[in-house]
This record gives C-alpha cells, structure tokens and sequence, in this order.
C-alpha cells in the first residue's frame, strides 16, 4: 500500500512549505502537474498563491518543472508565461516524461519530488521511479469525465485533503 501513499497530503500547492517540506529535505527540483494542481480546469487561471509560491521556490534556489499530460497548446503558452521549463504529453504514470524533466532539470532522483493531483498518474509514476511525491487535493472540481470515479477511489486511500 505504501506504493499508493504519496509522502505528503497538502490541500493546495501553496500548502507546500519551501523552506521546511523542499529544502530542508534536500528538495531542490520539483515537477509539477498543471490541471487542477497549479491551475484550476474551471477557470484556466494559476491562483495568486500559487504563483506567490513559484516564486518563493525561485527566491530559495529551487527549481520547478511543469509536467503535463497535457496535448493542448496552452501548456506551452502557460510555461511560457510562467517562464518554467515543460515537460509535455508525459503520458503519465509511464517513466518516460518523468526521466525527460529529470534530464531537463539536471536533477537525480534524491533531489526531486514531483507534485500533483492524482494519485493514479502523478503519486504512482513517481513511486515507480523512486521519487518522492506530494499530492494535493485538485483545485476545482470541473475534471475529466473518467475522474469522478478515480477521486472517490483516491480519497478511500489516502483521505481527505489536510485544510
């Protein structure tokens, strides 16, 4: 079961303590999912706090990717105006996106810890590598169709998001 237990449950991205959950825990990379992690499905918008946190990762040395399952255009423009590196089309709970943003970022395993919103592709991809994963709970509740049943099977695992 511990495969299917991220290491850390935060109620959104900005939850995430820089200093004491990324780099007092040696965390200097971290890749990150966008739809419904860093931005809401429901509006397309990156909140204010998470943004404020993007830079206090900047402002702290640490590096943040986005990676994406994502087909659509709008990643890029969104990483364009983020200024992040991307990893799309990560085809996510598979190695192969996870290993690209590794070798984009110059980072090893120890070092990252990949943040998301699913536990089915984000947490399990992850695991499979031997990274570190915290998992979030999504920021709007507009979400693929085939994900209402996945999130009832996730919080039977893991709970409910910390406030």
């Amino acid at each position: 079961m511990a495969f299917l237990q991220p290491d850390g449950y935060f109620s959104r991205v900005s939850r995430i303590d820089v200093k004491h959950d990324l780099v007092e825990r040696g965390l200097n990379t971290v890749l990150i999912d966008i739809d419904n992690t860093l931005r809401s499905r429901v509006d397309g918008r990156v909140p204010a706090e998470e943004r404020a946190w993007l830079e206090r990762c900047a402002n702290a040395g640490v590096r943040v990717c986005l990676l994406s399952n994502n087909f659509h255009t709008n990643v890029y423009e969104l990483a364009e105006t983020l200024e992040l590196p991307i990893v799309a089309k990560a085809l996510k709970p598979l190695p192969h996106g996870y290993l690209r943003a590794l070798r984009t970022m110059g980072a090893s395993a120890r070092e990252t810890v990949v943040v998301g919103d699913q536990l089915f592709t984000d947490i399990v991809g992850a695991k499979a590598l031997g990274l570190r994963s915290y998992m979030v709970a999504p920021l709007g509740d507009l979400d693929l169709p085939y994900m209402a049943a996945l999130r009832y099977v996730e919080r039977a695992i893991v709970g409910e998001a910390p406030a």
